[in-house]
């Protein structure tokens, strides 16, 4: 019987409802083990294990995400400035796969024409507060357009009849049409248009005669076209503030009036068998008849490093920082930027036969001659992008490496100052403890937002922001000992005086070991749980710092620095991604880390064994 009530009694029997097996007394005392009792409360606590699983997810995020998602400090996009939360950018309507006739690509849309004519958009088209691209005007529905052109925030299209359409941003002119465009479409006229270009806040279309028209805003760029270059211009590709045509006799020349710039300066080496030209933001390229690429400009981002082809180029496109050329074998290659993957061709493009693309700012599309369009480049944001128009998505898994970063090494280095001082205090005590107390009492009696405030504003800009980083840690981890000081004492002062101290005295053990080697290990529980919750502490007075302007300065990212532009109305009731992401993945992780905190405090507490 008595054997019998200790089965039923075990932990072992108690956990798994075992009556059959007898433990040993060695088998239950190790079950029953300090350790193994702490690690059972934990588990079999729900909010605990949440907290920790939750936690290790953000913290594998922040650990393992810069390797896929690196960060540009020195990226800035004002092309994609507060862009919500989307992934549709290269989206095409249902209605227009399969039967594509025009696509052209914008800043953080795209719009596209059916072979019906019939127009459609798709990515984020909202431009201002009450200006969406989407909103098509209805003289556009019912007409059957032919050609498309997207701007930076305009769209223009050309129908059947030769009629010009402009809607989107018209405040700088993109809508006033040239007098004699104006003039042929009240008479019904059609000028016979085969090429329709948007850039930055213009536009330009080309007749099959070579007249240029161009419209819009001229005093950000040279739309002007020289008299005698009228009725002789094949093709022209648009930059931010310039042109270049190519002329009907092959040679590529500068039609505008200011030539003081870049793109008018034309290689000299450039025959006159040129056979097709493309333009980025700031460079042009041609393609002669013997395959050839040249690029000028303001040549950067490897736009100048044209790859080998294997065979000469029939078709050349250029989008914002990148070209694309389609093959005479069918072969598709991209070269230059390629921040968001719009210079990278998918294998299964060149496995295909493409029969021509679309490109332009970030995305390209390729249709084939079954009709199946392939895309590649910028989808879009999964988290939006900010007001310089980064990736929130990268900045908050970089960011919260830093964040998380300066939290632990500040950690360290007050649980190492803290647990030495502490030790020693609680240990030898007399004027020891009295001497580490009242520096503990000084050093807790200053505030710390309120100091680091003050040696920010010293300090200035005579630091580098790493530097400032590694200040932060050290400033911090020293300022925040105190409390583990305390604890520390208080524990060895009631440990001191158990048997194993006296035990270790009379062998003969130094102190030193005594206290760091027997004492340590047997409070080592209450460390771990001191020690999380300061971490969260931490963090949060690192974002503190960060929020107020006086902690690691943009463009390096933390999570504090990321909400301090949320602290504007504006953005808090229009550009909502922008604080909400941060602030939701920062509230999450200080959450868990004080939830895991909570359940190690109550898995050492006794009063929790159930024994």
């Amino acid at each position: 019987m008595a054997n019998e009530k200790k089965k039923k009694n075990s932990f072992f029997g108690r956990l798994f409802g075992s009556r059959n097996k007898e433990l040993s007394f060695m088998e239950e005392e190790q079950l029953q083990s300090p350790g193994r009792t702490m690690v059972r409360n934990f588990v079999n606590n729900k909010l605990g294990m949440t907290g920790l699983i939750v936690f290790l997810v953000i913290f594998l995020f922040v650990v393992i995400g810069p390797v896929y998602l690196p960060i540009d400090l020195s990226h800035a996009d004002n092309t994609q400035t507060n862009v919500p939360p989307t992934l549709s950018m290269m989206k095409l309507p249902e209605e227009l796969e399969g039967n594509v006739a025009d696509i052209t690509p914008g800043t953080t849309f795209g719009v596209g024409v059916d072979t019906a004519g019939k127009v459609y958009t798709w990515g984020h088209t909202k431009i201002t507060d009450v200006i969406d691209l989407k909103n098509i005007p209805e003289e556009v529905l019912e007409a059957e357009i032919v050609q498309i052109a997207a701007g930076y925030d305009h769209i223009a299209a050309i129908d059947k009849n030769g009629r010009v359409y402009v809607w989107g941003n018209d405040r700088l002119g993109q809508a006033m049409l040239p007098s004699d465009i104006t003039t042929a479409m009240m008479m019904k006229r059609d000028l016979g248009f085969k090429q329709l270009e948007a850039g930055f806040q213009f536009t330009a279309a080309l007749t099959e005669e070579g007249k240029l028209f161009m419209w819009g805003n001229g005093n950000m760029a040279d739309i002007k076209v020289r008299k005698e270059a009228q009725g002789n211009i094949d093709k022209v590709a648009l930059t931010s503030y310039s042109y270049i045509s190519l002329m009907k006799d092959g040679t590529v020349q500068y039609t505008g009036l200011q030539k003081e710039n870049a793109i008018a300066q034309i290689p000299e080496t450039l025959g006159n068998n040129i056979v097709d030209i493309a333009a980025t933001n700031s460079t042009v390229a041609a393609v002669d008849a013997d395959g050839k690429v040249t690029v000028w400009g303001n040549v950067e981002k490897g736009l100048g490093n044209v790859p080998e082809m294997s065979s000469k180029p029939v078709e050349l496109y250029g989008g914002q920082s990148h070209y694309t050329a389609l093959l005479e074998d069918g072969i598709v290659v991209s070269w230059g930027d390629n921040f968001h993957d719009q210079a990278t061709v998918p294998a299964k493009v060149n496995e295909a036969e493409i029969e021509t693309i679309f490109s332009g700012f970030y995305q390209n599309y390729a249709i084939t001659t079954e009709g199946e369009t392939i895309t590649w480049g910028l989808k879009g944001y999964l988290f939006g992008s900010d007001n310089l128009g980064r990736d929130i998505l990268t900045r908050i898994v970089n960011g919260g490496q830093v964040t998380m970063t300066v939290g632990a090494i500040a950690v360290v280095i007050s649980l190492i100052i803290g647990i030495i001082l502490g030790g020693i205090a609680g240990y030898f005590g007399g004027w020891i403890d009295m001497c580490v107390m009242r520096v503990a009492e000084v050093v807790g009696g200053l505030p710390f937002i309120p100091f680091s405030m003050i040696l920010s504003a010293v300090i200035g800009t005579s630091i580098s922001v790493e530097q400032r980083m590694y200040l932060i840690m050290v400033v911090l981890g020293v300022l925040s000992w105190p409390g583990t000081c305390r604890l520390i004492r208080a524990q060895i002062l009631s440990q001191r005086e158990q048997e194993y101290v006296t035990a270790a005295k009379a062998m003969g053990v130094r102190e030193r070991s005594i206290v760091f080697r027997h004492i340590m290990p047997n409070i080592l529980s209450l460390i771990l749980v001191s020690a999380t919750l300061d971490f969260a502490t931490c963090m949060l007075t690192e974002s503190t710092l960060s929020y107020l302007g006086f902690g690691i300065a943009p463009p390096t990212p933390t999570w504090g620095n990321m909400l301090t532009g949320a602290n504007n109305s504006v953005v808090i009731q229009q550009y909502w991604w922008r604080w909400v992401f941060p602030a939701t993945v920062f509230g999450i992780c200080t959450i868990c880390i004080n939830l895991i905190g909570d359940a190690l405090r109550d898995a050492v507490d006794p009063k929790t064994n159930g024994r």
